[in-house]
């Protein structure tokens, strides 16, 4: 019987456990999936030492930090610098992947919603401009995933850094030069509903694509605002899929 769980914090909210749990009753796999939260790294390194556990998807705040504990990465996750998914090797040892690139590009790319998406990946000449609310492990993922594209984007945070501008800084050349907004920050999620991150919505029109990452709620203060402009709106219900999906794959190789 295979093993296989989450490693999180306040993780209470997530859909992966009964997303698996679905998958695993449909397909007549004989597999388990369980959630373990987790109040610290030490924590983390408990739940990751124990042997009879195959594989682990990992969400915030641990996608970073938890490299540190691995004994090794697949290229991908080296790259992005952060990991979502880990595999329990023949030998016993712990390898990371990152498969939120994967549902991220996929969710785009395989989805009506994401013809507005295509057509203007296509017409820009690969100039597509998109800023990118956050700068942490989730962040970095959708951004290797951009960077595959050929998207140009803006990293947005709460302070200044060589590579982000802050909330402040955005105008209305920026935001008319974007295409699209993706929030990759924790801001809105369950039970924190009525939390958004703190854009001019006012510069949002019909050509903009709101992309949050968050899943629960299915439509976030920053969508619904979004949407109420005009915006074509994802969630990150199909990111979620996909990913999980990937994650599966890799634990079966």
């Amino acid at each position: 019987m295979g093993k296989y769980g989450l490693i999180g914090k306040n993780i209470g909210y997530s859909f992966s456990k009964r997303f698996f749990k679905a998958k695993f009753d449909k397909e007549d796999i004989d597999a388990s999936y369980i959630n373990l939260d987790c109040k610290d790294i030490a924590t983390v390194k408990r739940c990751l030492a124990d042997q009879t556990m195959d594989g682990f998807n990992v969400t915030i705040p641990y996608k970073e930090v938890v490299i540190a504990l691995l004994d090794d990465l697949d290229t991908d996750a080296k790259t992005i610098g952060a990991v979502n998914t880990i595999k329990r090797m023949p030998d016993g040892s712990l390898k990371g992947f990152n498969t939120d690139f994967v549902g991220f590009t996929e969710s785009l790319f395989n989805s009506q919603e994401g013809m507005q998406f295509k057509n203007a990946l296509a017409e820009s000449k690969n100039q597509l401009n998109a800023i990118v609310m956050g700068t942490g492990g989730a962040s970095k993922a959708i951004v290797y995933a951009l960077n595959k594209m050929g998207v140009k984007y803006q990293y947005i945070s709460r302070k200044r850094t060589k590579t982000a501008i802050t909330y402040n800084d955005i105008d209305e050349e920026l935001m008319r030069n974007t295409w699209l907004i993706i929030n990759c920050t924790p801001l809105g999620t369950f039970p924190d509903i009525d939390q958004s991150p703190d854009i001019p919505f006012d510069y949002i029109n019909l050509s903009h694509i709101a992309y949050d990452l968050i899943y629960n709620p299915v439509e976030t203060i920053f969508l619904q605002r979004a949407k109420a402009q005009g915006a074509t709106t994802f969630n990150g219900l199909s990111m979620l899929e996909g990913q999980a999906i990937a994650s599966w794959h890799i634990w079966q190789s």
